[in-house]
C-alpha cells in the first residue's frame, strides 16, 4: 500500500517477514515482494506496540531505509550504529529476532527497546541517548583502518542528532580519522518534539533547493544505467561533484570533508538502495541524506508524531491510548509544568528551558501559556545548562526541566559553570528512579550519587506533588543552584495548597516518632517505609519512626544524629543506587561522629538495571520488593 493512512488488519499473518532471518533472505525477494515486506513490517510494528507501547513513529519512518541497509551491507561483518537506537525495531526484525521475544519487546520477557550488544551480534553499538552514533562510528572506522580490515561502518543519524554538540565534534574529526565512512542522515524534521535551531533550517533548505533535487535525480538516473566497475563509479562521482560545484554552493558537510549525496526520498526503496550501493564503493567519507516521514503507514502516528514517538499501549483502530477509566492523580511532570506557568506569570525573570522535551518534562504548559519565557534548545543538554548559567548571571531565574538520566550529559557544566559560580539555576529532574520499559539508559538511578558531592548545590526530593511545588518555590527564592528529583508518572493524589510554602533549607520532616528503629526515606520510598514500620511494629514488637529526609544536601545532621544516637537501628531508603547515594551519606555521617548504631541501606544494587514490566517487577528482581526489604532489615533488628 502507498496510502500513509492505511494498515492491514491486526493479526494478519506475515508470510514474507516470517521467512527473513538475515540479508541473504532479503536478496532473494523481488521488488514487489520487498514492497510487501515493508507493509508487513509496518503491520507488525503497529500490532506489537499497540500491546506493549514503544517507539512506533520513528520505526515506521525507517522501514525502507533499514531494508535497503540490509540489502547493501552484511551484518555483523559490516557494522550499523543507530543514533539513540530507539528506531532499531526494524533492524531487529531483519536480523532473526522476529519471534516471541519481539512480541514482548520492552517487557521482562522480551527484547530491549533499544539496541544492545548483549542481545545480538548484529547490534554493533548500544545507545539510548541521542548524538552518540557518529562519534562511535568514527572510532569504529578508525579501528578498522588500523586493523586493516575491509568491512563497512554505517552511522544512521537522525537530523535531531546534529543539534548535539558531540555529533558536531565528531563531524569535525571524520576526515582526519578515517578515509572511509558512510553516514546516513535520516531527516524527518523531528526528534521527540519538532526540531529547532539553525541546523534544522539548513537541512530544510537542502530539501527544498530545486537545483540540488534536480541534480540528484539526474545522478539517480546515471546510477541506474552505469554498469559495474570502479572507473565508472568514480566517473559518476566526479561528474556529480562537478555539476554541483558549478551550480550551487557546496554543502555544510563537504566543508567538513564529507561527501554529500541527497536529498533523496527515504521511502523509495530502489533509490535508497542505489545510493547506498554508491556510497559503499566510495573511497572517502560520504553522507547520504534521506528524507522520511515519522509515522509513515499509520494515520494516528502521522497526525500526532510527538505522542507516537514513544507511546503507551493504544487501540489500533483509533490510536487512542489504553487507560483505566478510574481517575488517577496528575503526573509529576504536569504538576511541575503547571507550577512553572504560575511562577512565570508572577515573575517575568522565571524562565523554563528544555532540551527537546517540552511534553515529556511538562514544560509544554509553559510553552503554550507563557511562550516568551520558554526555551527549547534541542537535544543539547550541555548547552541547556550553560545557557541557563548565562541567563542567571543577568538576574534571570532559569529552571531546566530535564530527565535525571539526561542531566548526566551535562555533569561538567553543572559543576564548572553553575555550581562553581554559585549561579541560581534550578534543575527539575523528572524520571528520577525507574523508567521501567526503557531500561538501563533511561533509569534515573545515579543522580543522588553524582550530585551530592558537588559544593554549593542544594539537592531535594519531595514526598508528593504538593511538596514538589513547595520545593520549586523554595529553590526560586534563594540564591544557590538547586536540584529537585521526582519519579515518572502519577503523584500521590494529595490535596494541593493554594499557595506554596517556603521550606527551611536543609531541614527534614518527622513523619512519626519511634525509639527502636528510625527510617530515613526519600520520595516514593516513604510508602515502603510505612509498610516496613507497620510490619516491624506488628510482628517484631519494636517502635519505628519515619523521617521524610526532603534534603539530601544540605543534610539535616542535627536531627539525624540525635535520633541515631538513641536508636537501635538506622535504615535509609532511596530510589537510587546504594553506591555513593543517600545511604552512603548517612553512614558517612555516623562514621564522622563516631556513632556506632548499626545501619541498613536500602537502594539499588551496583549494577545496571534492565527493562521490565513495571516498577514492582524490577524492584522484585533487584531485592527491593517490600518483603525483601523487610527481610534485609529484620536480619539486623535488635531484640525487643
Amino acid at each position: 500500500m502507498n496510502d500513509d493512512t492505511q494498515t492491514n488488519a491486526p493479526g494478519q499473518a506475515y508470510p514474507i517477514l516470517s521467512r527473513i532471518q538475515g540479508a541473504a533472505d532479503l536478496r532473494k525477494l523481488s521488488q514487489e515482494e520487498l514492497a510487501t515486506l515493508a507493509q508487513e513490517i509496518r503491520d507488525r510494528l503497529i500490532k506489537v506496540t499497540s500491546i506493549n507501547g514503544g517507539h512506533l513513529g520513528p520505526n515506521l519512518g525507517v522501514v525502507e531505509l533499514c531494508i535497503a541497509l540490509h540489502l547493501v551491507f552484511d551484518t555483523p561483518q559490516d557494522q550499523f550504529v543507530f543514533d539513540t537506537s530507539h528506531q532499531g525495531y526494524v533492524h531487529k526484525l531483519l536480523t532473526g529476532r522476529n519471534g516471541p521475544e519481539f512480541e514482548g519487546i520492552r517487557s521482562s520477557a522480551g527484547l530491549s527497546g533499544f539496541l544492545s550488544r548483549d542481545e545480538s551480534e548484529h547490534d554493533a553499538f548500544g545507545a539510548g541517548h541521542a548524538g552518540t552514533a557518529l562519534s562511535a562510528a568514527v572510532g569504529m572506522a578508525a579501528a578498522r583502518d588500523a586493523l586493516e580490515s575491509d568491512d563497512h561502518v554505517v552511522a544512521v543519524c537522525g537530523d535531531a542528532a546534529f543539534t548535539c554538540g558531540i555529533t558536531m565534534e565528531a563531524l569535525n574529526n571524520v576526515a582526519e580519522s578515517t578515509k572511509r565512512l558512510i553516514i546516513v542522515l535520516n531527516d524527518n524534521e523531528w526528534s521527540i518534539a519538532k526540531n529547532v535551531g539553525a541546523i534544522s533550517k539548513y537541512l530544510n533548505e537542502l530539501i527544498t533547493n530545486p537545483i540540488y533535487n534536480r541534480l540528484h535525480h539526474d545522478v539517480g538516473s546515471l546510477l541506474k544505467t552505469v554498469p559495474g566497475g570502479d572507473q565508472l563509479v568514480k566517473l559518476g562521482k566526479t561528474a556529480e561533484r562537478g555539476w554541483k560545484s558549478m551550480m550551487v554552493p557546496s554543502s555544510l558537510f563537504e566543508k567538513f570533508g564529507v561527501r554529500y549525496l541527497g536529498p533523496i526520498d527515504g521511502h523509495d526503496l530502489p533509490q535508497v538502495t542505489r545510493y547506498l550501493e554508491f556510497a559503499r564503493e566510495s573511497d572517502e567519507p560520504v553522507i547520504v541524506h534521506v528524507v522520511t516521514k515519522k509515522g509513515k503507514g499509520y494515520k494516528p502516528a502521522l497526525d500526532f508524531p510527538e505522542r507516537f514517538h514513544g507511546t503507551s499501549p493504544f487501540a489500533i483502530s483509533s490510536g487512542k491510548t489504553n487507560g483505566s477509566s478510574k481517575p488517577t492523580p496528575p503526573n509529576y511532570q504536569d504538576v511541575f509544568g503547571k507550577a512553572m506557568v504560575r511562577f512565570a506569570q508572577a515573575d517575568p525573570k522565571v524562565v523554563g528551558i528544555t532540551g527537546a522535551m517540552p511534553s515529556g518534562t511538562g514544560l509544554i504548559h509553559l510553552s503554550n501559556e507563557v511562550p516568551d519565557q520558554f526555551y527549547d534548545v534541542g537535544i543539547a543538554e550541555e548547552h541547556a545548562v550553560l545557557f541557563a548559567a548565562g541567563m542567571a548571571t543577568r538576574g534571570m531565574r532559569p529552571v531546566c526541566g530535564i530527565y535525571s538520566t539526561f542531566l548526566q550529559r551535562a555533569f561538567d557544566q553543572v559543576i564548572h559553570d553553575v555550581c562553581l559560580q554559585k549561579l541560581p539555576v534550578v534543575f527539575c529532574m523528572d524520571r528520577a528512579g525507574l523508567s521501567p520499559n526503557d531500561g538501563a539508559t533511561h533509569h534515573g538511578l545515579f543522580d543522588i550519587a553524582y550530585l551530592r558531592m558537588v559544593p554549593n548545590l542544594i539537592c531535594m526530593q519531595p514526598k508528593d506533588e504538593d511538596e514538589l511545588v513547595d520545593m520549586m518555590h523554595t529553590a526560586l527564592n534563594q540564591d544557590l543552584p538547586a536540584t529537585i528529583r521526582y519519579p515518572r508518572g502519577a503523584g500521590e493524589g494529595v490535596e494541593m495548597k493554594t499557595e506554596p510554602q517556603t521550606l527551611p533549607i536543609g531541614k527534614a520532616e518527622v513523619i512519626s516518632e519511634g525509639s527502636d528503629v528510625v527510617i530515613w526515606a526519600l520520595g516514593p520510598m516513604l510508602k515502603d517505609a510505612q509498610i516496613l514500620k507497620e510490619k516491624i511494629e506488628a510482628e517484631d514488637g519494636l517502635s519505628v519512626g519515619i523521617v521524610n529526609a526532603r534534603f539530601i544536601k544540605p543534610f539535616d545532621n542535627e536531627l539525624f544524629l540525635s535520633q541515631a544516637k538513641s536508636a537501635k537501628l538506622v535504615v535509609s531508603m532511596e530510589d537510587g543506587v546504594r553506591s555513593g547515594g543517600f545511604g552512603s551519606l548517612l553512614s558517612e555521617t555516623l562514621i564522622d561522629e563516631s556513632v556506632t548504631t548499626p545501619m541498613v541501606r536500602i537502594g539499588w544494587p551496583d549494577q545496571f538495571v534492565g527493562h521490565g514490566d513495571g516498577v514492582a517487577d524490577l524492584r522484585a528482581q533487584n531485592g527491593l520488593a517490600p518483603e525483601q526489604i523487610l527481610a534485609d532489615v529484620r536480619a539486623k533488628l535488635p531484640k525487643a
